[in-house]
């Protein structure tokens, strides 16, 4: 297989797509991640338990320095940015199944939103994402 096509194709998908599908495709992520590092949890896999975690924080740190602190929503989605950074830290550092339990579920809602956002922008019904 031609690795070199295959990253032009990648690059080529990613450059096309609309920053909404972007931001989803980066929501997408983050719930795979904190999904992988529960599984790794679950069985004692430690290095993949805290390269999912660190993913995840990469993730966030990259949403809020992303945001467009023109609207208000950006401060409040910031902070929940810096939430979930302080969280995924005290998760790796205890190895905190319970807490990762928490926070797993916000990230999916917060990506349903966001997804919700989305549809309604495309269909002419909202405004930017």
């Amino acid at each position: 297989m031609d690795r070199r096509g295959y990253q032009q194709y990648k690059q080529q998908a990613i450059n096309s797509m609309t920053s909404g599908e972007l931001l989803l495709l980066l929501y997408d992520e983050l719930v795979k991640r904190g999904t992988m590092a529960s599984i790794a949890l679950g069985k004692e896999d430690y290095p993949t338990f805290e390269a999912a975690i660190d993913r995840c924080t990469d993730i966030v740190n990259y949403l809020d320095e992303t945001l467009d602190r023109k609207y208000d929503i950006s401060r409040d989605l910031s902070r929940l940015y810096e939430y979930f950074t302080y969280q995924l830290g005290r998760i790796k550092i205890g190895r905190n199944g319970k807490e990762l339990e928490q926070l797993r579920p916000m990230f999916s809602e917060l990506r349903d939103a966001f997804h919700a956002a989305e549809r309604n922008s495309s269909q002419g019904r909202g405004g930017p994402v």
